[in-house]
C-alpha cells in the first residue's frame, strides 16, 4: 500500500469513527453528512470523497469492524499453541474487541434491518467466515481428543451468543476490567466443551 493509500485509508477510519459515535447518540436517521464533516472539521463534499452516501458509510463501518474481527481470528489461529489456548484466546478477544468497538457492534447487531441486497449479503458472509472459524477449532479439538463430541453448530451459536450478550450489560464502572471479564468469560464457556468438565 502506498502512502497515499495509507493517508486515504486512515482518513476513511476517522470518518468512519466519527459517524459511529454520532449515530450513536442521535441514531441512524436523525445523524447527517454535514454532523459528520463537522466532527471532523472537513466539508461535507469531502466526506462525500470516501463515501457516496450516508447508507455506504454505514456499510463500510460494519465491513471494516467484521473484517479485523476475522483478522483478529486468523492471526490466533496461526500461533502455535495447543487448540484449547487458541480458542481462548478467540474468545477473550472477541469480547475486548466487542467492547472496545461497542457503539459499532450496538449499531450492526441486526443487518436485516440496515442493508439489503449486495451490501446485505457481504456483511452476512463476513460474519458466515467468522463462524467458520470457530467451528474449525471446535472440531479440530474434538478430532484431537481435547473438547466433548458436540454438536458444533449448536455450541458455537451457543457461544458466540453468550459472547456477544455482554454489550448489554457490562460496564466500564464495574469491579471488573474489559480484559478481567472477557478471560473469566472465556473460561466458563470453554466448560461446555472440555472433557471431564463437572458442569457445562
Amino acid at each position: 500500500m502506498s502512502l497515499r493509500e495509507r493517508k486515504a485509508a486512515k482518513k476513511k477510519k476517522e470518518i468512519i469513527q466519527s459517524a459511529v459515535s454520532i449515530i450513536g447518540e442521535r441514531g441512524f436517521h436523525a445523524t447527517t453528512m454535514e454532523e459528520i464533516a463537522s466532527k471532523l472539521l472537513m466539508t461535507k463534499g469531502s466526506v462525500y470523497y470516501y463515501f457516496k452516501d450516508k447508507q455506504d458509510l454505514l456499510y463500510q463501518s460494519q465491513k471494516m469492524l467484521l473484517e479485523q474481527s476475522i483478522h483478529n481470528i486468523e492471526t490466533i489461529i496461526e500461533e502455535k499453541s495447543e487448540l484449547q489456548e487458541k480458542l481462548h484466546k478467540v474468545l477473550t478477544l472477541h469480547v475486548e474487541y466487542l467492547l472496545k468497538e461497542r457503539t459499532g457492534f450496538e449499531i450492526g447487531a441486526k443487518p436485516e434491518q440496515l442493508f439489503s441486497g449486495d451490501p446485505l449479503k457481504e456483511i452476512l458472509s463476513l460474519r458466515d467466515q467468522y463462524s467458520r472459524y470457530i467451528d474449525q477449532l471446535i472440531l479440530k479439538g474434538i478430532e484431537a481428543g481435547v473438547f466433548q463430541n458436540v454438536n458444533v453448530k449448536i455450541v458455537r451459536n451457543l457461544i458466540l451468543g453468550a459472547l456477544n450478550s455482554v454489550i448489554e450489560w457490562y460496564s466500564f464502572e464495574g469491579q471488573k476490567s474489559k480484559t478481567e471479564i472477557a478471560d473469566l468469560i472465556s473460561d466458563y464457556l470453554l466448560r461446555i466443551l472440555k472433557k471431564g468438565s463437572s458442569q457445562p
